[in-house]
């Protein structure tokens, strides 16, 4: 037995150490026309920077030496708590004043029969969402909300699955009721399953959850639960799904929660999706196109629905998300024609039919690290902070970039209007990434390398900053004298 283990783990390596020359190997040479750089001028390090203080706000616990791997925050006014989720499967609650920090629940407790595949960077709990009526006893929505993980246990047949691939794990939608919506930790029992998705690769298999926090009772969009799929994974859309609207793979789906006129009569179809009447169409898409949606948020002013999403090797990309829109990919990378992950085409011609990115930057930036990717995206419409005000702000999550550009006077494509915000701390004005590093020196913690940061608004049109790299929540504040 020794002996055979020996082996496999021989075979192991020598598979390993093949795959890693194979991927040092040098990309074909460019062609005319094509390029990896589409942006060779870079963001203006200095031109256009606003500067806003940050303070710390809260903490939450390591598990087993390791940083919180926090990925999502909402505030649930009703029990005045923000929640938080980790990608190896803790909700915490936070109080408004960042001073308590409690486990709500955690769904990688083997009673809930949800193991969570949180290996490697990209899987996990990656997403949360409570419904606008978690609050409201006697509501339909009382007590409900809404959890998106990667999880071992492929036992139940999905809903949808890849157009091939390795069947690595799956991804689950989880309705959780609490029967007290104010109690400090979940007194609910079991999830329901909403809709699974066999993933047919390991990397960019999930996305963001949230309803619209501008849809009024009564308005045909209250209630309905926006799921970012990304489109599976490996590099280039290579199963061709996302521009397949028979696959639910790299799509924004809008569902009904509490619905039951699905295919699995687990929840229902909004009769204004875009695709109800379309033959091979899945009715539950909203806009499709996308690669890694890992945020998206609406601005309270106008309703404009933005979406960062992941670019492949070159671009990344913020855009406005409309009913039925085509964001381009795996045809697109940004505004730039898809060729391979180590070109893009110089000659794009504008296919009336996409709906192109309103701001987009190139991965080779100065800025930014070898691996970018595009996320955080808010609007901020408040007078708390009013150097940031009527802007949407964005991140780059590894190099811990934070960047914004008008909300009211829309680019239309290209990184010209993109301008940095740098974080004021003790005097001194940093990126994220370096606050991390001096956190964790503080720590006696080597720093870390990436800041894989994310943006939250908190009650007051606070916003907080998110990453994995100290355990630390931080909050934006306005300048002194202000």
């Amino acid at each position: 037995m020794a002996f055979m283990i020996r082996v496999f783990m021989a075979s192991l390596l020598t598979a390993s150490f093949s795959f890693a020359v194979t991927a040092q190997q040098a990309p074909a040479p460019l062609q005319p026309g094509q390029t990896n750089d589409p942006f060779p001028a870079p963001i203006p390090a200095v031109q256009g920077v606003i500067v806003v203080n940050v303070a710390e706000f809260a903490s939450l616990p390591e598990i087993d030496g390791v940083a919180a791997r926090m990925m999502h925050l909402v505030d649930e006014p009703g029990s005045r708590r923000l929640f938080v989720n980790e990608m190896r499967g803790p909700l915490y609650s936070v109080s408004y004043d960042g001073k308590t920090v409690t486990t709500y629940v955690d769904i990688n407790a083997s009673n809930w029969g949800v193991p969570v595949q949180s290996m490697g960077r990209e899987r996990g709990f990656q997403s949360l969402a409570f419904h606008p009526q978690f609050a409201e006893a006697g509501t339909p929505g009382y007590g409900k909300f809404y959890t998106y993980t990667d999880t071992t246990n492929m036992t139940p047949a999905p809903d949808f699955r890849p157009l091939g691939g390795m069947d690595t794990h799956d991804t689950v939608l989880l309705e959780w009721t609490a029967k007290t919506h104010d109690a400090a930790t979940y007194d609910g029992g079991l999830p329901r399953e909403l809709f699974r998705l066999r993933q047919p690769f390991a990397n960019h298999n999930a996305g963001h959850l949230a309803f619209n926090p501008n849809a009024a009772p009564g308005s045909p969009d209250f209630g309905l639960l926006y799921v970012g799929v990304a489109d599976g994974g490996s590099g280039g859309d290579p199963l061709n799904m996302a521009q397949n609207l028979g696959s639910a793979f790299g799509k924004v789906f809008r569902i009904n929660p509490l619905g039951t006129d699905s295919l699995n009569k687990k929840y229902g179809i909004p009769p204004g999706n875009p695709f109800v009447n379309r033959t091979g169409a899945l009715p539950e898409i909203y806009a499709y196109g996308v690669r890694n949606p890992q945020r998206f948020s609406w601005d309270p002013a106008n309703g404009n629905l933005f979406l960062s999403d992941i670019g492949q090797n070159i671009v990344e990309e913020v855009s406005i998300v409309k009913p039925g829109a085509n964001l381009g990919w795996n045809l697109w990378e940004g505004s730039f024609r898809f060729i391979s992950r180590a070109a893009v085409s110089t000659q794009n011609p504008r296919d009336l039919e996409i709906t192109y990115p309103v701001v987009e930057y190139g991965q080779l930036d100065p800025l930014l690290q070898p691996n970018s990717a595009a996320s955080g995206v808010i609007v901020y419409r408040g007078s708390q902070i009013p150097q940031i005000a009527n802007l949407v702000i964005f991140t780059d999550m590894p190099s811990g970039e934070i960047f914004h550009f008008s909300a009211d006077s829309l680019p239309s494509g290209g990184q010209d209007a993109i301008r940095r915000i740098l974080l004021r701390y003790d005097g001194s004005e940093k990126t994220m990434l370096q606050l991390i590093q001096d956190k964790n020196r503080a720590q006696g913690k080597m720093p870390a390398t990436r800041s894989d940061l994310r943006l939250a608004m908190g009650p007051g049109n606070q916003v907080l900053l998110l990453n994995k790299g100290d355990g630390t929540i931080r909050q934006l504040e306005k300048n002194e004298g202000q």
